[in-house]
């Protein structure tokens, strides 16, 4: 990896589906390959790989309007982020109480073995969870660059005064930062990066 620049996306997908629901709501869903392109171009850059980890909401025998709504926009999010050609997708499960399993623990263990197998030079992290910093901790000490990268609506603000972190700006207002914060706001193109849904209500489809 002499002098070359390799750049690794690692994303907290269940983390970044709920935060473009918050901004969102159903009936729009963020189109994946979009939202990735305009961090490629803010950062000059170019993702070899796409590390994605997410589980998936139960389903209810009997489910609500509400919940198929929101089954409808997570399946067809998650058919938006599958479909680009460089994710590779790890899918964990939900607990019999809805806790999320193996996701978290998968993300950070890949970053650290890809880190230490010199897979990657500058690790660029979308989430807006902290439960990341020991992983990034190694890395860093294994002398890999972090950016974070998130939505407006899931900052993650401890690992912000520690590393560079790029916030995407959506609708509605963002908390009062912190100067010692290392953020960069950057104004999400929504016109780009939306899909529309049309009847979230009346049909959902399962992710899988």
């Amino acid at each position: 990896m002499k002098n070359e620049v390799k750049s690794y996306l690692f994303v907290d997908g269940s983390n970044l589906y709920a935060g473009q629901y918050e901004a969102f709501g159903p009936e729009k869903i963020l189109d994946f390959s979009q939202f990735v392109s305009q961090i490629e171009t803010i950062h000059n850059t170019h993702f070899e790989k796409i590390f994605v980890y997410a589980s998936f909401s139960p389903r209810n025998n009997k489910p609500s309007r509400h919940q198929i709504e929101y089954l409808t926009n997570e399946a067809l999010f998650f058919r938006s982020v599958r479909a680009h050609k460089a994710v590779n997708f790890f899918k964990g499960y939900r607990s019999v109480d809805g806790k999320e399993k193996l996701v978290d623990v998968q993300l950070a263990v890949d970053i650290v073995d890809k880190a230490h197998l010199q897979e990657y030079s500058h690790l660029y992290l979308c989430s807006g969870d902290a439960d990341y910093s020991h992983a990034l901790e190694i890395a860093n000490r294994l002398k890999r660059k972090i950016t974070m990268v998130s939505l407006s609506t899931r900052i993650p603000n401890r690992l912000s005064y520690l590393y560079k972190t790029t916030i995407l700006k959506t609708t509605g207002k963002i908390p009062k930062l912190n100067p010692h914060q290392h953020i960069k706001l950057v104004a999400l193109d929504v016109k780009k990066s939306l899909i529309s849904i049309k009847n979230p209500g009346k049909q959902a489809p399962r992710a899988s």
